[in-house]
């Protein structure tokens, strides 16, 4: 029997004034607007249609009485005006959530970078992942932000798994419990919901959930023992919501339902035994449950939407996260609701669990008494002096020299004045490099510093006189700014072409130095390199700092996980 949400015990902790509010709204609902409530839309600001449907934003939320919020990128001014307009029309306040994996850039596009969790991980010091939180949790209210989609709670044990290369805060859950609880911790320092992620555990394959049913193949001993851990720990200190990943544990799902056979195994979203009996159940947690985003094809290789739309809340997840055509998937959950598919119980039980969040921030008291919508004020909290300061603690405590086996270092601009740089990203659609001009950056700053500096075409194979490039060329800087998403399931180094000339053929020519501005285990494609830093992120403080630490003006802190070798003894060379 599927256990229930107790709304007076952990993580809600309501009052009968808080308790009375969520069952007398559930008991004036119509069918209609208990549906709505299961249901988190994508907003864009600056734009007042959903992509794909001819609703405007105000219809979205009065049409279909969606549950909750999330929004997609833009600056700040547009953010907050476009959560005020949608609490405005909304007769339920809305839960509005954001992505701050690593600080209020996660929120807006001129929010705070402060850390991945990969580089509070190489930092060593827990304040970095606190202040990451921090930020976040600052910036995020600022713009009515209410809930949190972080901290990733994924182990990275895979070298070779890149959709959690960054966001993962370590190897072993060790690690992964210290620094999330220093984030969370600082996190909720304002008043936010915090949620986990990926349930029931992302890091241990190569593959990417976004293109393919994710698979933990842990043993039920092996799981307890590292994402069990994490996640009891979490549950234990009050986390609120559990994000599910379209990810599966067969495994422990054939422990737990031994009748199942391979066929039969579901990602979490769709997987009873892993919401309602592991999660719910056995690790006791009464918080609520969301799924992944449903555009997935962790989730849409499963079987028709029609049926997983009504089957993820009948397993257990609380919420859905985003419609494809909102019309249809309304209609999909509606039937799922009226044939039975979701009962009544499960029905109420996960109104109780969404309203019961709402409820513990008071978001009924602040419509009523006008102070649910944020003031332009607020703003002034985002990129504040205070922000930056932490930032630039981060990146100092953080950027890691992984070797230096040729001691190429330190660099300074009479020895090594002109300088050759390499400079190689990834897809420009989906990532953080078509909306960053960390190029421009280096190139401004070295200059700044007295660098003469040629950026090479990479087109081109042809490296020409090896005694000439000697010659003429005192220093070669490869800087990799690849940081893609979901098109992928493994991001590596893409060269322009064919054996092309940015491939470090030239490190036994003149000094060379290879940064990495996100991923952390490039010398998989790069193990000639005798000089490699992972500096986590390409804003212009971290790059201004790389350059003061190649120079020797300031010490590398940060240390590296074994993940960086990739497994390949030449990578320490």
């Amino acid at each position: 029997m599927a256990k229930l949400v107790d709304l007076t015990k952990k993580p809600y902790n309501l009052n009968a004034d808080q308790i009375k509010w969520v069952e007398d709204t559930i008991a004036g609902m119509t069918d209609e607007e208990k549906v709505g409530q299961l249901f988190v839309n994508l907003f864009f600001p600056g734009s007042d249609e959903y992509s794909g449907n001819e609703f405007t934003n105000q219809e979205i939320v009065e049409k279909f009485h969606i549950g909750g919020a999330r929004y997609k990128g833009q600056d700040s001014v547009q953010v907050q005006g476009l959560l005020n307009e949608l609490q405005s029309a909304s007769k339920i306040p809305l839960l509005v959530a954001a992505n701050c994996d690593s600080g209020g850039d996660g929120a807006t596009n001129d929010g705070t970078y402060i850390a991945s969790g990969a580089q509070a991980e190489a930092s060593g010091d827990t304040s970095v992942a606190y202040n990451a939180g921090y930020v976040s949790g600052r910036e995020a209210t600022a713009l009515g932000v209410n809930t949190n989609f972080d901290p990733c709670v994924d182990i990275l044990m895979n070298w070779r798994n890149t959709i959690v290369n960054t966001r993962a805060y370590g190897t072993n859950a060790d690690s992964v419990i210290k620094y999330t609880n220093a984030y969370l911790e600082g996190l909720t320092q304002s008043e936010i919901i915090q949620c986990i992620k990926h349930w029931p555990g992302d890091g241990t394959e190569e593959r990417d959930q976004h293109l393919v049913l994710g698979v933990n193949e842990l043993s039920v001993d092996e799981w307890e023992d590292s994402f069990g851990r994490v996640y009891r720990n979490h549950i234990e200190n009050g986390v609120e919501m559990i994000m599910a990943g379209h990810i599966a544990l067969p495994e422990y799902q054939k422990a737990l339902d031994p009748s199942l056979k391979d066929e039969d195994i579901m990602p979490a979203t769709l997987a009873p035994e892993l919401i309602q009996d592991l999660l719910k159940t056995k690790l006791d947690f009464n918080g609520m449950v969301i799924t992944d985003a449903a555009h997935m094809l962790g989730m849409t290789s499963a079987m028709r939407r029609e049926d997983y739309v009504p089957l993820s809340i009948a397993a257990g997840c609380d919420m859905f996260l985003f419609f494809n055509d909102i019309e249809e998937d309304t209609m999909f959950m509606m039937n799922g609701y009226k044939n039975g598919v979701i009962t009544e119980e499960r029905m109420t039980d996960a109104l109780r669990r969404i309203l019961g969040l709402k409820a513990k921030l008071n978001l009924h008291l602040k419509q009523a008494e006008g102070t649910l919508l944020k003031d332009k004020s607020e703003l002034e909290v985002i990129g504040c002096e205070e922000h930056l300061e932490m930032r630039a603690d981060a990146a100092d405590k953080g950027i890691t020299l992984v070797k230096d086996t040729q001691n190429n270092l330190p660099i300074n601009p009479e020895t090594h004045r002109r300088i050759r740089l390499y400079y190689l990203e990834g897809e420009k659609a989906m990532n953080v490099s078509s909306e960053n001009n960390a190029l421009g950056f280096f190139v401004e700053e070295l200059e700044r510093r007295g660098y003469e500096v040629t950026v090479n075409d990479g087109h081109t194979r042809v490296k020409g006189k090896t005694l000439e490039y000697r010659e003429n060329v005192d220093f070669a800087l490869t800087v990799s700014n690849v940081a893609g998403y979901g098109a992928e399931n493994n991001y590596r180094i893409k060269w322009k072409t064919a054996m092309s000339n940015e491939v470090p053929w030239y490190v036994w020519e003149v000094p060379t130095v290879f940064v990495s501005l996100n991923f952390t285990t490039h010398l998989h494609d790069a193990t000639m390199v005798k000089t490699f830093v992972n500096a986590y992120h390409n804003n212009e403080e971290t790059i201004r700092q790389v350059i003061d630490k190649l120079e020797g003006k300031s010490e590398f802190k940060g240390t590296p996980n074994e993940n960086v070798w990739a497994n390949k003894w030449q990578a320490k060379l």
